[in-house]
């Protein structure tokens, strides 16, 4: 009698699984591989998508989409961060930044020493002065209502930025050689606050440029303490990325520790034949760093070349004042 009652269950299970109507979801990726992002190796397998969510990742043999797309012999992978975006500009001009999304780059980090707001209005004539081939209003002050400029404006990536250091350091000082007065200060670390409390992802720096080098290592402490407030992080083109690249680190070392917040060298690198070597020391600094609390990091380029300004090859004095 039980052997009975078992088999009338598993019939009844096996009849209603047959007539069960199939999960249905908005996209399905199929027989992709997909890499998760955890490091390793790929796995064959099924993606559905629902609304805005990745629902499911495995196999779904029983399940429908709308639209299903079969992915065999192609990479499936989460959207690519372009962690040093200056897309600032050419977002405005075309949102649809098919130079990235065609590359899988999903969201596009700024910020790096320069950030589109905070703005004063002699900011934003100058900024409108020196406009090259794409031609905008400024109708933003703060980095929040630029955020929310390019969105209301329809842009295909994802968009974040922390607020640059120069920024506000211009906000307040311009282009002078000199350190901002405790009234200042205090000024740009509100400037901080503000876009911290606006969802920016921390202060950047950008060390090489004017009038960026004017700062001081105590400046930037004052400013990253306020984004560690906030749970940020501090990026920075280092101050020297040759002769002095080993002093460059070591400032970004005593900022981190000093301010208490996690930092980062971007585009760590050392220019020069004769400082190649250099980066092995470079490496321990870091490890010896980590190993003592502090949350130390770097990223590199993909690549053996660099590009930037030739303003970046004048000495400081030449540029104090700005430029005519």
């Amino acid at each position: 009698m039980l052997n009975l009652f078992i088999a009338l269950v598993s019939c009844v299970a096996i009849a209603m699984t047959a007539c069960s109507p199939a999960t249905e979801y908005d996209i399905i990726i199929r027989n992709g591989a997909i890499y998760d992002g955890s490091g390793g190796d790929p796995m064959i397998g099924d993606i559905a998508i629902k609304g805005d969510t990745l629902a499911v990742i495995g196999p779904l043999e029983n399940a429908i989409a709308r639209l299903e797309i079969d992915a065999e012999g192609l990479a499936v992978a989460p959207g690519f961060i372009n962690m040093l975006s200056w897309a600032n500009e050419s977002l405005i001009e075309d949102g649809r930044s098919q130079g990235d999304i065609r590359q899988g780059v999903t969201l596009e980090v700024f910020g790096e020493g320069w950030s589109m707001g905070p703005l004063n209005e002699k900011m934003k004539a100058a900024e409108t002065e020196q406009q090259g081939d794409i031609k905008f209003d400024i109708e933003w002050t703060t980095l929040a209502e630029y955020l929310d400029y390019l969105t209301a404006r329809g842009i295909s990536p994802n968009v974040a930025s922390f607020v640059g250091a120069t920024t506000v350091r211009i906000h307040e000082i311009g282009y002078e050689d000199r350190p901002p007065t405790p009234e200042e200060l205090e000024r740009m670390r509100g400037l901080v606050a503000r876009a911290m409390e606006d969802g920016a992802l921390g202060v950047g720096s950008s060390l090489i440029y004017a009038p960026a080098f004017y700062a001081r290592t105590d400046e930037l402490i004052e400013l990253a303490r306020v984004a560690a407030g906030y749970d940020g992080l501090y990026i920075s083109h280092i101050r020297n990325e040759g002769n002095q690249l080993l002093e460059a680190v070591d400032e970004l070392i005593t900022i981190a520790r000093e301010a208490g917040i996690r930092a980062e060298i971007y585009h760590l690198k050392a220019a020069g034949q004769a400082n190649w070597s250099k980066l092995e020391t470079v490496f321990e600094k870091v490890e010896v760093a980590r190993a003592d609390g502090l949350s130390i990091s770097a990223d590199i380029y993909t690549y053996v070349a660099g590009a930037t300004g030739l303003d970046a090859a004048m000495p400081p004095w030449v540029q104090e004042g700005g430029y005519d």
